[in-house]
């Protein structure tokens, strides 16, 4: 029996050498992949200055400088960058403003409306111009709810409303000792008025009421990627356990490779269109977008099967999993925020997938809006035209190597069988030359050793399956 000692006789050091090597490489993965994901948001709240924002003034007035002044005292680099434009740049009409950020050319805009300030003024001194006065219709804010739904809510719509609440500390600084001679004190509405000359109204191009939005950009992106690892796994290993590779021709394949390829993403595409249907809520959208989404996510997740495909072909077993970590990173990595927010290295990730897809369905979702198709459908297609060949050469590979095996194992086993009967023929010579020299029985010992010789022909010293039936079948 042996004893733990000599069990662990030469085992240690490689057991330490292993563990200890994986214990690192764990640890390096995942400080590397962490500090990728935490490094894109770093101080983030110092870049919210690079999302730019629109301003147009035309009212022309007191509440148009308002505005203006209170940008002044907030411009910091944790507030968006307002860029006022005149209605001679090419806006005209409110609709030209919307317009701007309706096409991504801006995150938001805040206009005045063309006579704010004559109205306020009117409403000062009383009468039906007080009680039908609008402080609402002084500012109006345009965002985008769905592009980035935490940032669009937060750094864009949280900010316009501390602009205008700024802008009506302004008003009284600029204006308050003016408008107070003129005030009708008696009026209750022109009092009003004067307390609460400006209020925020917004219009935002694709409002999202469902909470959901806020993972829109980075769990469904995760989860395309694993479906495809998972299933990948699957058809790799009952392929190689039924010797699929190496026993049907290269053809048949390739064939079951790309159905199943296309079907199965085409079905997974269906069931992630279907959850965010499904969980919608009150959020307003046409039939059309449910298949809009359905192809885009095809088109991500045929990308994604491809990628691991060509992956777990190349990349050894134990290290496929570090591949699949790293490159989920990198891609929620490339979603999770808008690149504006993040330093400029991170800009690399356009090339991703998932950043890509992400883009798709922001201009799906928001009917149009913030069009970026004809950047991200070529890079789309481009992974899909370099890695379609990859992935026919690595599965040309597999089919080779498996089949050297395949040949490797039918080797040793035809090796193995000679060397059985080889040591079955020398055991019978030696047997039969000592029975003749000790004058034994030659004939019946001859005839013994043929029988021992025809049992030990059916039923070899390696095992045999269904060997016990064999074995009564052949002595019966």
């Amino acid at each position: 029996m042996v004893t733990d000692k000599e069990f662990w006789h030469g085992r240690k050091k490689q057991f330490g050498v292993t563990v200890g090597s994986s214990f690192m490489l764990i640890q390096l993965l995942f400080l590397t992949v962490l500090c990728y994901l935490f490094g894109s948001m770093y101080r983030q709240s110092t870049r919210i200055h690079s999302l730019k924002v629109l301003g147009v003034d035309y009212d022309g007035g007191i509440i148009g400088q308002s505005v203006q002044r209170a940008y002044e005292s907030l411009a910091a680099p944790s507030f968006p960058s307002i860029e006022f434009k005149d209605a001679t740049d090419g806006y005209t009409d409110v609709s030209d403003v919307i317009e701007a950020v309706r096409r991504g050319d801006y995150w938001g805009a805040v206009y005045t409306h063309a006579g704010a300030s004559n109205r306020l003024a009117d409403a000062l001194t009383g009468g039906e111009a007080a009680w039908t006065y609008n402080s609402s219709a002084a500012v109006t804010y345009v965002w985008n709810e769905i592009r980035y739904a935490s940032v669009a809510s937060g750094s864009i719509k949280g900010n316009m409303e501390t602009l205008i609440a700024v802008s009506r500390v302004m008003y009284t600084h600029i204006n308050g000792t003016a408008a107070l001679s003129t005030l009708d004190q008696t009026d209750q509405d022109a009092i009003s008025a004067y307390l609460n000359p400006i209020q925020a109204s917004s219009i935002n191009i694709k409002p999202s009421p469902q909470a959901a939005k806020m993972v829109y950009n980075t769990i469904p992106m995760v989860m395309a990627i694993v479906m495809q690892f998972f299933f990948l796994m699957a058809v790799n290993g009952v392929a190689s356990s039924l010797q699929l590779y190496s026993h049907i021709p290269f053809f048949q394949n390739l064939v079951v490779r790309g159905v199943l390829s296309l079907v199965y993403t085409f079905v997974g595409s269906l069931c992630q269109s279907a959850y965010f249907w499904a969980f919608k809520e009150s959020w307003e959208q046409p039939a059309s977008v449910f298949v809009l989404v359905w192809l885009c996510m095809w088109l991500y997740q045929y990308v994604q099967f491809l990628i691991f495909d060509v992956a777990t072909t190349f990349i050894p077993m134990s290290f496929v999993p570090f591949f699949m970590l790293s490159w989920i990173i990198a891609n929620v990595t490339s979603t999770i925020a808008p690149f504006e927010l993040s330093p400029g290295f991170y800009r690399w990730a356009y090339a991703l997938p998932a950043h890509e897809t992400w883009q798709v369905l922001i201009t799906i979702w928001s009917n149009g809006a913030v069009n970026r198709l004809y950047r991200a459908l070529p890079i789309m297609f481009a992974w899909i035209v370099v890695m379609l060949p990859c992935a026919f050469f690595a599965l040309k590979w597999r089919c080779r190597k498996a089949a050297e095996a395949a040949a490797a194992e039918a080797e040793r086993k035809e090796k193995e069988k000679d060397e059985i009967k080889k040591e079955v023929g020398g055991s019978l010579v030696e047997k039969m030359r000592g029975n003749g020299a000790t004058g034994g029985p030659a004939v019946d010992g001859a005839g013994a050793e043929r029988n021992a010789w025809t049992e030990s022909e059916y039923f070899p010293s390696v095992p045999t399956p269904f060997e016990n039936t064999l074995r009564r079948v052949f002595s019966a």
